[in-house]
């Protein structure tokens, strides 16, 4: 078993509770020889390397992933910095061709959505310092009159309501 991890502060945490942590870019490449692993698997990867998963499986290996749907938290981010584009480079119908272009079979690929719900103007700060490509760049002092009007929002309704978005995908090499 080993572990890849581009953020610092990530991979330290790793380092800690994994037996193997190599600190690898996004991207790739994976640094490990072809046809090591029988299972590679990835939650919320920022892109997938496609190729290097294939070229590290080894034959008849799966590649399962929870991942991002681009505009997961939209109603956040828009209601935060106003209407954003929704790139396309990351959905099902990207990743089925990616992954085929790679020579993998994909057995499953399940979209979901779930309902996220927040009822307090702390949670929202709390989740967008978690979760940091929400907004880009968020500080309390920088959102200020956004975030006041977060709350007045919530008062009114009882709570702002998010979508997130996530598909499933499990992958095989013949």
């Amino acid at each position: 078993m080993a572990a890849t991890e581009s953020w610092p502060p990530d991979a330290a945490v790793a380092a800690r509770r994994l037996p193997l942590v190599v600190q690898a870019p996004d991207a790739g490449p994976l640094p490990f020889r072809s046809s090591s692993f029988d299972l590679v698997i990835s939650r919320h990867p920022v892109v997938t390397p496609w190729a290097e998963v294939a070229r590290v499986l080894r034959s008849g290996g799966t590649y399962f992933s929870q991942q991002i749907e681009a505009g997961t938290n939209r109603e956040l981010t828009d209601f935060m910095m106003g209407p954003q584009p929704v790139g396309e480079a990351r959905g099902v119908a990207v990743a089925r061709a990616e992954a085929e272009a790679a020579g993998l079979e994909v057995l499953r690929l399940e979209p979901a959505s779930s309902r996220v719900a927040f009822f307090g103007v702390g949670a929202v700060v709390h989740f967008l310092r978690k979760v940091l490509w929400t907004v880009p760049g968020f500080t309390v002092e920088g959102y200020r009159e956004r975030l006041l009007e977060m709350h007045r929002h919530i008062e009114e309704h009882g709570e702002f309501v998010c979508t997130s978005t996530r598909f499933l995908v499990e992958a095989r090499k013949a």
